[in-house]
């Protein structure tokens, strides 16, 4: 019995232990298995908050998408616009291009800041050629174009404007440095000046800028000097007539009589190789500065005076940012005379029918002193010539009055003119 007995409890023993086994073997497994949720929990977890990262991101990325959409799309309609013949504000560029970093963009400048400023249309035409039925051509698509008024610049919109300002009565035209004429110089008392209601021709005293250049650049320290035009056009014969005046001017003040110019007109308004290789020459042979008074080939000047360690003198507008070899530049107010004009058309006040001058009188001229790279001329010597030249105190030879250069009347400065 005994013996029986401890059997049953050995079997019931070896069953606790059995049991014991399985539920622990189970609470094994399912601890097991609530470790593997917790991990998936906590995976989910993380990708769900990585999942609205995404989200942010990508709605982000969405809105600034749809920004610049809509800021393409507003584009393409001004465009479509323009094509379709909506610029109100036309402009039809002189020979060069519209970022010429001189007259056409110093113009342009004008048109965009008052057009984007008032919230007018606006665009520009580029004559594929150079006369006045081309001209005439690109004007009769800028009045198609549905242009109220038109602005050109240069002197060889001077035939152009004559004719467009009958054939066009209802369009106004702004005319920067030139006044309409009939082109025709051959007739006895040269070209014939008419400006109608409808159009304003703008000049500007560049005679007075060049002054201001060359006055500041002897000032400054340089004795051999250069000027380099591109055309022998009258805005830049004025300039360089100016040019030599103010040096000699400044030769005069300080009792200097070992200046030296070099003259040259380069028959181009582009940069070419030519104009580089001629201005590298001056270089070479002692010129420490260059007045280079002619458009996009101002650049072929400073990529010589960059290799030369050379220094050069802007134009129009203020070119210091196209490289550290300008010291200054001689610049014409175009912006803000554009600006000028077009608010009076736009408020009725269109000065039609007259040829208004932009000097000194007018702050249409001067020196862009706060980016000058100067290293003795001071602003205050730059306000004390300006004031004279304001004061009627310095009186000016020009193209109206000389013949060429060397006919200019000057003491202290040789003038070498260069074919």
């Amino acid at each position: 019995m005994k013996k029986s007995t401890g059997i049953l409890l050995a079997v019931l023993l070896i069953a606790a232990l059995v049991a014991g086994g399985v539920l622990l073997s189970q609470k094994t497994d399912l601890q097991k298995q609530v470790d593997d949720l917790t991990a998936q929990v906590t995976t989910l977890t993380a990708e769900l908050e990585t999942a609205k990262k995404d989200a942010a991101t990508a709605a982000e990325e969405a809105a600034a998408a749809a920004e610049e959409a809509e800021a393409l799309k507003k584009q393409a309609e001004e465009a479509a616009k323009a094509a379709e013949g909506t610029a109100e504000i036309a402009m039809v560029t002189d020979i060069g291009t519209i970022d010429d970093k001189s007259f056409n963009q110093g113009t342009w400048e004008g048109i965009k800041q008052y057009a984007e400023a008032n919230g007018k249309t606006f665009h520009y035409y580029q004559p594929t050629g150079q006369s006045t039925e081309i001209y005439l051509d690109y004007i009769e698509q800028a009045v198609n174009g549905g242009a109220k008024v038109v602005v050109t610049p240069g002197f060889l919109f001077e035939a152009p404007i004559y004719f467009a300002q009958d054939m066009y009565p209802d369009v106004h035209f702004i005319l920067i440095d030139g006044n309409p004429n009939d082109g025709n110089w051959e007739q006895e008392g040269g070209a014939k000046y008419r400006t109608e209601q409808n159009a304003v021709g703008i000049v500007f005293a560049e005679e007075e800028a060049g002054f201001l250049a060359g006055y500041a650049a002897v000032k400054d320290g340089y004795k051999k000097l250069g000027f380099m035009g591109g055309l022998a056009v009258p805005a830049v014969v004025r300039f360089g007539y100016g040019f030599v005046q103010g040096i000699d001017y400044a030769a005069k003040e300080m009792g200097l009589t070992d200046l030296t110019v070099n003259y040259q007109y380069v028959n181009s308004f582009l940069p070419t190789p030519e104009v580089q290789n001629a201005a590298a020459a001056w270089y070479a042979d002692g010129i420490e500065v260059i007045f280079a008074c002619a458009g996009g080939a101002g650049n072929s000047v400073m990529a010589a005076a960059q290799a030369a360690n050379g220094k050069v003198i802007g134009v129009d507008v203020d070119q210091s940012g196209e490289s550290e070899t300008v010291i200054t530049s001689a610049t014409k107010g175009l912006a803000a005379a554009v600006v000028k004009a077009l608010g009076e058309y736009y408020e009725g006040k269109f000065p039609g029918g007259q040829a208004v001058v932009m000097d000194a009188k007018l702050d249409g001229v001067g020196l862009p002193m706060a980016t000058s790279r100067f290293t003795t001329f001071t602003q205050a010597d730059y306000d004390a010539v300006f004031k004279k030249l304001v004061d009627g105190e310095v009186k000016l030879q020009k193209d109206s009055d000389v013949a060429s250069v060397n006919e200019i009347t000057v003491e202290n400065v040789k003038v070498t003119e260069f074919k």
